[in-house]
């Protein structure tokens, strides 16, 4: 049986998982007459809900009495650590490009990792059946960017196939014949080499990625390298830089890859990716390797993060009301586990006891964190997520993360959407009309202007804009950049929201809360309509008397409030703001709950400014 092991890489939203699902379904792996899930590979809750990859995953297909190893990865830039990893793992790549938008950053980033190990990629131009589709100019397109990205003349030589993943076929034409997935695997058996490995060494496998399970304690993935392997061997830890043996262990379990599921086999062998569970203390980037093994395989350097939070224990009136993990130590442990899973991400404590740095790649990757510990019952409050900034050795000049940005607009609204971006230190490096009355501009902006921005972007462009972004890495700083243009309205005092108050204070801004919320003094109500932050009381009721008139008793209709969904939260605060999060609250609040202490602290940077 000959082995393949290939990765499905792509920008987010351009159907590596709906391509995956229909080769599991063609490849005979799926009963004809079994219900397989839409976005089967999509496991997680999560990614099921926001309909994007987060994890990278495996699975396989036999076809034509060979195996076909299949990498599932991520498409947002946020979570690129994730395709870093893994591109040792594999022995080639089928880049996929939307046939309507053509190459996007995400795209760049992720065929610049796979050039750069070597990969010579299949290009599979999918969505072919979309009306707008314009196949001739994603091509050259995508001919652009392996040049741009200095690609072999191997590299450029590059095979092409035309796909309608969500129709289920493909073809080596875009009016080829619209039959099956065919084509797509017998190109990756004749164009993706096998293993190049060692079968008769000593045992030697990079981990890739991390996972823990109920039963069977961590698990490990990743590709053999040299050697073979059985369950109940014992084997080791190296860790390439690290002196000495991580940890000794024994194959406790040794499981591969046969469609959907991870089944237990008695043997595996040079080349094949699978799973072993047996070590306690083993990570990512470590080596598991047979006893008499001295040196460690080197692992893929991964980027640096370029953004952090702060997480810190909920110290707020209504702290452990609705979780159960409330605890520093709780928080640290459960941050600790993430980090090993994670390459990505790096946890720091800090002089506080109760707060944590949480370092990633982008907001996204850190709300989606959030989200996965309020789920599991934590209670924890965090901070708006700033930028890290370097020093450049030579000159001494502070240097901070950029980004490409590249945004799909209608036309009538470039213009707001340049002005904005201007005000946020970005530059436009490119515009050009791309079709349907859409025109597309690429920008390089900061990092940190770009936090927050969003959903200014959204109502600039009545909803209808796309904005995709990936570091570009870092660059000179470019000064000061405006923050939120208006204040907030923070409550003066702790109970339950007055729906009468509300219905008063409605012509002072939006709220975020509704009649009968707890509330708690320095919490954060609402938007305020001007700049500069107003305390208001959402307590005060009707004063009622002994004496009844007619039609005194008005019937109060409130304005429904402004939907507060955790990215919105932490992009939305301020420096002096904190995000409450519960499993059944997402809340906003000042640092500083105490007036005075607000007032104080406001007079101190006042001056520091000054």
């Amino acid at each position: 049986m000959s082995l393949r092991n290939i990765a499905i890489i792509a920008h987010v939203d351009h159907g590596k998982t709906t391509l995956v699902d229909c080769i599991l379904k063609q490849s005979g792996d799926d009963r004809e007459n079994a219900q397989m899930e839409e976005r089967a590979m999509d496991s997680n809750d999560l990614e099921r809900e926001r309909g994007i990859t987060i994890l990278a995953k495996v699975t396989s297909v036999d076809w034509q009495g060979n195996r076909i190893n299949i990498v599932d990865t991520p498409g947002h830039a946020d979570f690129g650590g994730e395709v870093e990893r893994i591109m040792t793992m594999v022995d080639g790549v089928v880049l996929l490009v939307d046939a309507a938008e053509g190459p996007m950053p995400q795209t760049k980033f992720v065929l610049q990792k796979a050039l750069k190990v070597g990969h010579k990629p299949i290009v599979l131009i999918n969505k072919v059946d979309k009306p707008d589709q314009r196949v001739d100019w994603v091509l050259d397109q995508t001919f652009d960017l392996f040049a741009a990205l200095e690609a072999s003349d191997e590299q450029l030589d590059f095979p092409v196939m035309y796909a309608s993943a969500k129709q289920g076929w493909c073809a080596t034409e875009p009016d080829g014949p619209q039959e099956d997935m065919k084509p797509i695997l017998d190109l990756v058996m004749n164009h993706v080499p096998a293993p190049d490995v060692d079968e008769t060494g000593p045992f030697k496998l990079l981990a890739t990625t991390l996972e823990a399970d109920p039963y069977l304690g961590r698990i490990l993935t990743g590709r053999i390298q040299s050697g073979t392997i059985k369950p109940n061997t014992t084997i080791k830890a190296l860790r390439f830089g690290h002196e000495g043996v991580i940890e000794n262990g024994r194959v406790t379990k040794l499981l591969s890859f046969r469609g959907l599921k991870r089944v237990p086999v008695d043997e595996a062998k040079a080349g094949d990716i699978i799973a072993i569970a047996g070590f306690q203390n083993a990570t990512v980037a470590d080596t598991l390797c047979g006893v008499d093994v001295d040196v460690a395989l080197e692992a893929q350097p991964i980027d640096p993060p370029t953004i952090s939070m702060a997480f810190a224990v909920n110290d707020s009136p209504l702290a452990g009301k609705e979780g159960t993990k409330v605890t520093s130590r709780l928080i640290y442990d459960r941050l600790m586990r993430e980090a090993e899973g994670n390459v990505a991400i790096k946890i720091k404590e800090t002089d506080n006891k109760d707060s944590f740095e949480v370092s990633g790649r982008g907001e996204l990757q850190l709300a989606v964190l959030v989200e996965q510990m309020r789920r599991e019952g934590f209670e924890l409050s965090v901070a708006r997520p700033r930028v890290l900034y370097k020093t450049d050795p030579e000159t001494g000049q502070q240097l901070e993360p950029m980004e490409e940005v590249i945004v799909d607009v209608d036309e009538e609204y470039a213009g707001a959407v340049v002005e904005k971006l201007g005000e946020r230190r970005g530059e436009m490096t490119d515009m050009r009309p791309s079709g349907g009355g859409k025109t597309r501009i690429a920008f390089q902006a900061p990092s940190r202007s770009l936090i927050g921005y969003i959903g200014e972007f959204l109502t600039d462009t009545r909803g209808t804009g796309i904005l995709n972004r990936v570091f570009s890495g870092y660059g000179p700083y470019k000064g000061p950049i405006p923050g939120r243009r208006v204040g907030v309205l923070v409550s003066m005092d702790t109970g339950k929201a007055v729906g009468y108050a509300l219905w008063n204070l409605e012509d002072r801004g939006k709220f975020f809360v509704k009649s009968g919320d707890a509330v708690y003094n320095g919490m954060v109500l609402g938007e305020g309509n001007k700049p500069g932050d107003l305390e208001v009381n959402p307590l005060k009721g009707k004063q009622l008397t002994n004496v009844r008139a007619s039609g005194t008793d008005e019937n109060i209709k409130l304005t429904p409030p402004l939907p507060l969904t955790l990215e919105k939260a932490i992009a939305y605060i301020s420096d002096d703001e904190l995000v409450e999060v519960t499993p059944s609250s997402i809340r906003l609040r000042k640092r500083a709950l105490d007036p005075h202490e607000r007032k104080k602290s406001l007079r101190k940077s006042s001056k520091e400014a000054a």
